[in-house]
């Protein structure tokens, strides 16, 4: 087991104002480099527990440390620039800018945080940019083209790109397969596995599909770890 786990979660738990616990997590690790796959059926607290581990949220008690920091005690703009410098998300509906171009989109996180320019040692944000897109499979002739433009599966790549650039430590992923056929599914996940595994990035895949987690090295339902979901009514 790695020495530096990069999300460690202990007697974690939040509830929304005026509304019983949905996450009370005893305890939970995301090691340097792993891949996991985190199942759960609607309603189980599955965005809560992203939200939590990407500081959007703050805990109700317990700790959730991330990369070493304690996001509870953090402040607002301390969260958000540790997401921005360390945390890649890729969002169920993909998030992407619409009247910007794939490759604007892609540049966004740099553009935010010099962390990830730093990463990226000799490249430029710019070449990091065209060179995933390009491992992702999306077309040269697509790179200007505006983001509303492209279809699903290009969004998708767009989103993955966007997530990946600057080499995060981490890369939460949100259901992003959720409107691909098996074949597009497939593709997509060989496509982000390989390129996590290039960056040495952790990678926490968050969906309802248990067909997927043949992908993966680490397979959990949010319902074993979870303990409010088994008090729920």
């Amino acid at each position: 087991m790695s020495v530096n786990p990069v999300i460690v979660l202990a007697d974690l738990t939040y509830a929304w104002p005026g509304q019983a616990l949905c996450i009370d997590i005893p305890q939970f690790r995301l090691e340097a480099g792993e891949r996991v796959y985190l199942h759960g059926p609607s309603g189980s607290g599955k965005s809560t527990l992203l939200n939590l581990i990407g500081g959007v949220l703050v805990p109700r008690s317990g700790q959730a440390r991330v990369l070493g920091a304690e996001l509870g005690s953090l402040s607002s703009a301390a969260r958000d620039h540790l997401r921005a410098d360390h945390i890649g998300f890729i969002f169920q509906q993909f998030n992407l800018i619409p009247y910007l171009s794939a490759l604007d989109n892609v540049l966004l996180p740099c553009r935010f945080s010099a962390a990830r320019r730093r990463r990226l040692a000799r490249e430029s944000p710019r070449a990091a940019a065209q060179r995933l897109l390009q491992h992702l499979d999306l077309a040269p002739q697509l790179w200007q083209a505006d983001a509303s433009t492209l279809s699903v599966g290009q969004q998708q790549r767009v989103a993955a790109a966007r997530a990946l650039i600057g080499r995060p430590e981490i890369v939460v992923a949100d259901e992003p397969t959720s409107a691909l056929d098996e074949d597009r599914q497939t593709a997509f996940l060989e496509l982000l596995r390989r390129e996590c595994d290039a960056a040495g990035t952790a990678l926490l895949f968050v969906s309802h599909d248990r067909r997927l987690a043949t992908h993966f090295e680490r397979e959990l339902a949010l319902t074993d770890i979870n303990r409010a979901t088994r008090l729920a009514p």
